[in-house]
């Protein structure tokens, strides 16, 4: 799970991250970090459309290569 500081860093830098919910790239979302709870975090897609996800999933930036779900 994401934590707080890394979530905080992310929504002030407002880089485009990538979260990676299964192994289907076309499933990713991308977007930037606008807000976060205990357990769900809101993404502003390019659409301008917020989508709440789950802390669990992985996040990372959109610049780096996309890293599987499988390689944890």
């Amino acid at each position: 799970m994401i934590s707080d500081s890394e979530l905080d860093a992310l929504r002030l830098s407002g880089e485009k991250v990538r979260v990676v919910r299964d192994e289907l790239e076309s499933n990713d979302v991308t977007g930037i970090v606008v807000a976060w709870d205990d357990e769900q975090v809101l993404i502003r897609r390019q659409n301008r459309r917020v989508v709440k996800l789950d802390r669990r999933y992985r996040y990372q930036l959109f610049s780096e290569p996309r890293q599987s779900v499988l390689e944890e």
